[in-house]
This record gives C-alpha cells, sequence and structure tokens, in this order.
C-alpha cells in the first residue's frame, strides 16, 4: 500500500497535476504568509528543523544504534540498519534528480534550501530513522512506558520535521507527504526483507 501511494503521488508530481499544484500553492502561500508575521516562532521552527530534526542530527541516532549492535556482536543486523539509513538518503537524492522539482520561491523569503525540492529530504531521513529506531526496540523488548514514550517521540519527529518545512517555505506539501510516505516504503521493505533472512538463516 505504501508504494502503491508512493508511486501515485510521483506520478502525479512528476505530470504536474493541477489541483495538486494548487493545493500546494494555497498551502504554503498561507503558511509562508504566517512565518513572516511571526518571526519568533519562525526562529523556532529554523531551531528545529536546523538542529533537533536535521538529517544529520537523525543519522547520529541511527549511528549510535548501529555502534551499540556491533557492540552486541550482532554483525549483520548493525549492517542492515546503516545500509538502509545509507540506501534511503540515496533514493531521495535520486528521486530529487530525477523529478527536479522547484522549490517554492518567495519575494521575502525566510529560510533558503538548496537542490530539488521532490521528495523532502528531511522527511525522508526522519521517517526511515524514527522507523528503525521503534523497530530496534521492538526486537529488544522495550518496556511499556519506554514504547510508548518513543512512538510519541518518533510521531512528533516525523510530523514536526514536515511541518517547519513547509513552515519555513522551503517545500511544497506534496514533498513533504512524499518524503512521509516514501520514507515509510523504505524502511517497512528493508525490516520486511531482514525478517525474512533471519527466518531463513534459522531454518
Amino acid at each position: 500500500m505504501l508504494a502503491v501511494l508512493s508511486a501515485a503521488l510521483l506520478i502525479l508530481v512528476a505530470a504536474s497535476f493541477s489541483p495538486l499544484v494548487s493545493f500546494d500553492r494555497t498551502v504554503a502561500e498561507g503558511l509562508h504568509h504566517w512565518a513572516v508575521h511571526e518571526p519568533e516562532l519562525t526562529r523556532v521552527n529554523r531551531v528545529l528543523t536546523d538542529w533537533v530534526w536535521d538529517p544529520w542530527t537523525m543519522r547520529a541516532l541511527t549511528a549510535a544504534a548501529v555502534i551499540w549492535l556491533l557492540l552486541k556482536r550482532e554483525w549483520l543486523l548493525g549492517a542492515w540498519v546503516a545500509a538502509t539509513s545509507a540506501v534511503g538518503s540515496l533514493v531521495q537524492q535520486g528521486l530529487k534528480s530525477a523529478v527536479g522539482k522547484q522549490r517554492p520561491h518567495w519575494l521575502d523569503p525566510i529560510d533558503s534550501a538548496h537542490y530539488a525540492a521532490f521528495p523532502s529530504g528531511h522527511a525522508v531521513t526522519a521517517t526511515v530513522s524514527c522507523g528503525l529506531l521503534l523497530w530496534l526496540l521492538r526486537r529488544y523488548g522495550a518496556g511499556k512506558w519506554l514504547w510508548r514514550l518513543s512512538v510519541a517521540a518518533a510521531a512528533v519527529s516525523v510530523v514536526g520535521v514536515g511541518f517547519t518545512r513547509l513552515y519555513l517555505g522551503v517545500h511544497w506539501p506534496s514533498d513533504v507527504l512524499g518524503g512521509w510516505l516514501i520514507g515509510a516504503c523504505w524502511v517497512a521493505l528493508s525490516i520486511a526483507a531482514y525478517e525474512r533472512v533471519v527466518l531463513n538463516r534459522e531454518r
């Protein structure tokens, strides 16, 4: 289902589907107007997007998990998590290059970003990283309260980083939605493939 939704959105974006373009612009213009007139909130969003939920912050958390797995001599799982994160970055960069969608352009920009817009790299990275970390917590039997707190933190991070990219005017809504769908699809595929590999090795 995630793959179907990701592919459908990719086709609509690549074809510049008019209702989607109109929706993107309406939402982006409304948020940009809000951001221009709320400088304090804009500063908060910049801190969140540039530091708390920056892709390198997300990758650092994943790297810490990989190191922990390697210290536990979980060689295959550690390598799998690292590869999933790395390939996820390559996938989103490849899609950016293939689609070549332009970012929003404002006469009074409040932030800047480079390279193509679709999909949002922040959204992809947060979704993949949080998905992998939740998977590891589940595999290693996280307690009820730790699990609930982690799920809440992951949800806030994934949704929050998407909002910051829209609020700061560097992405369209379809870019963020695409990032979420593609990231979720990739991490789900990776987890399913790993479970199949483990089952085959145990037989």
